[in-house]
């Protein structure tokens, strides 16, 4: 299979990125009322892509761009159809308080179409994270050189672009294997959701040591993603109970956690 973009799915891609940044720029009032905007969410096409022909994996690259831009609505829940846990007016506080939650319906479980979306959001905020993180590196000097230049901060940063990018790997499969009911859907959503949500909260932890002091600060947006990172990390089964299952589905017994 090709995980290359097309040229649909990555104009889709730019056209989002593009959109997002100009209405929830980092430098917007956070403490606002945040407009979900989704009157526009609908004129876009972004609420039913089956009407362009497009399907899951480009549900995907929205969610990518939502994650990078930390999109205040529920998207999340329309793409997988969980309004009834986590849509808009949950009952529950949660680390991240754009995300409130519902409680969870007796026997309610998370789908593979679930963990695939939450992965490929959590890639957007790792991706936003690294560049944040990129863009002080380069400009913030200390004893007249940028600081990128300390392999203390390079490295941090060179782990996360890996991080990222295999994050990226995997959720783009998890959404083709989502969207063509491949066999292997159950295993890829795990693996993604299991790497990207833990790569996501480990970006943000590292993108706040690079920034130093600023990183810490409760005026600096890092901490509202690194949030959103720790939502998606903890909704559910952990990591760790989600290599779990990957472990099984390719060794065929059970393992423990």
């Amino acid at each position: 299979m090709d995980f290359a973009l097309n040229e649909i799915q990555q104009e889709l891609k730019d056209q989002a990125r593009a959109w997002l940044s100009e209405r929830y720029p980092l430098d917007r009032d956070w403490d606002a009322p945040q407009n979900d905007r989704w009157n526009e969410l609908a004129e876009l096409g972004w609420l039913d892509v089956a009407e362009a022909d497009l399907g899951f994996v480009e549900e995907a690259l929205l969610l990518e761009e939502t994650g990078y831009a930390l999109y205040p609505g529920p998207f999340l829940a329309h793409v997988t159809g969980q309004t009834d846990v986590f849509g808009p007016g949950g009952e529950l506080t949660t680390v991240d308080p754009t995300r409130p939650l519902r409680r969870l319906p007796n026997g309610s479980s998370e789908t593979p179409r679930v963990r695939a979306a939450m992965a490929a959001e959590a890639v957007g905020i790792a991706q936003r994270a690294l560049d944040l993180g990129v863009v002080h590196a380069s400009t913030r000097q200390q004893f007249g050189k940028p600081i990128g230049t300390y392999q203390a901060v390079s490295h941090q940063l060179a782990d996360t672009y890996t991080d990222v990018e295999l994050s990226r790997s995997l959720a783009y499969w998890a959404a083709w294997c989502v969207a063509e009911d491949d066999p292997q859907a159950g295993v890829a959503a795990a693996a993604a959701k299991a790497f990207a949500t833990e790569a996501a909260v480990r970006a943000c932890e590292r993108s706040i040591q690079v920034h130093g002091g600023t990183g810490f600060t409760w005026e600096h947006p890092l901490h509202r993603f690194y949030k959103r990172a720790l939502w998606l990390e903890g909704f559910g089964l952990r990591p760790a109970q989600l290599r779990a299952e990957v472990a099984d589905a390719i060794l065929g017994v059970a393992v423990g956690v």
